[in-house]
């Protein structure tokens, strides 16, 4: 099966792709990619993951059968402009102890003036989803932890109706009829990011027609008069290996675009039926993972252009441009 869709012809990848990498790390670094990125405090922040402790060449010694990372930690770079980026002389989140296996994936949103981290977290017992506060992000304050299995947590910028909101991916694998990995996009509220209930199932996988496997949400949604303008990500198999470090690497992943109701974000009010964003050059091809696209950040700038971080072949941390009313017309 060869990929048989396309980038949306609004959305452009930055020239200066990769816009991070490992290479240009100041501290041990093999994979950069899946970073939040926001506005705060007058400037552009990113935190991104870094997998540390081996490179292609140590996958390729062992027959590509399989080098384990020595860890994972959590960077920080920043921006005056969104594409020129000062990183942090040591990354500024590690946690490893006798139940945590570590936090990854942040994504980033500013409420009421506070940078809130969504992240997951690896455990003995389950993976979690988590919610932390910071506001030098020298230190994260654990708000709440899902149960397992849950992850992909993306907070909206705002209350709606008195109540936080957040889109997430819980991983049903009994209760799906053997489906592997068929898994959905759901949402939930909170009084206070601390105690989460009224979930809701927002999108089905079944719903995206370039998915046949698990889907599920990429950067916070962003506002917009029409609606919350959102990011997802869905998976679809391959019937042939893809580029990778590793063997029998065989899921694409696509960015999607849908738009949600603006007082109830549990409703799809649009969806474009085709990807946003399909890995087609050689950063988002050829990688630790191949064909994978990530995003994980998304800013919409009073000019009007859209600016979409994500993550390719969860190697390197990239930037794709549109205007929005290009997107909402995808959408409507």
């Amino acid at each position: 099966m060869e990929n048989i869709f396309t980038t949306a012809t609004c959305l452009h990848r930055h020239v200066q792709n990769p816009l991070l990498s490992a290479d240009k790390m100041p501290f041990e670094a093999s994979l950069i990619f899946n970073a939040g990125v926001a506005k705060y405090q007058g400037r552009y922040v990113m935190l991104f993951r870094n997998d540390y402790g081996a490179t292609e060449a140590d996958f390729l010694a062992s027959g590509k059968r399989g080098v384990p990372f020595k860890g994972t930690n959590i960077g920080l770079a920043e921006s005056t402009d969104g594409i020129n980026w000062e990183i942090r002389p040591q990354p500024v989140w590690e946690v490893n102890d006798e139940e945590i296996l570590r936090v990854y994936d942040p994504r980033l949103t500013i409420i009421d003036g506070k940078a809130v981290v969504c992240f997951a977290m690896d455990t003995k017992h389950g993976l979690r989803g988590g919610i932390a506060v910071t506001e030098d992000f020298d230190k994260f304050e654990i708000k709440s932890l899902s149960v397992p299995d849950n992850r992909n947590m993306v907070l909206f910028p705002e209350k709606i109706n008195g109540k936080y909101f957040r889109l997430e991916r819980p991983m049903p694998v009994y209760s799906r009829n053997g489906a592997a990995e068929q898994f959905d996009l759901w949402c939930s509220a909170s009084p206070d990011l601390i105690y989460w209930g009224d979930s809701r199932l927002v999108l089905g996988a079944e719903k995206v027609p370039y998915a046949d496997a698990k889907i599920g949400p990429a950067a916070p949604p962003v506002k917009t008069a029409k609606g919350w303008l959102t990011t997802f990500h869905a998976v679809k198999y391959a019937d042939y290996d893809l580029e990778s470090w590793h063997l029998n690497w065989r899921k694409i992943y696509y960015a999607g675009l849908m738009l949600l109701d603006l007082d109830d974000p549990s409703k799809v009010i649009g969806i474009y039926d085709k990807p946003l964003l399909a890995p087609e050059t050689p950063y988002e091809k050829i990688g630790f993972r191949g064909d994978v696209i990530f995003p994980g950040g998304m800013i919409l700038e009073d000019s009007g252009e859209v600016k979409i971080y994500y993550g390719a072949a969860d190697t390197v941390e990239c930037l794709a441009t549109a205007d929005v009313n290009d997107l909402l017309n995808l959408v409507k």
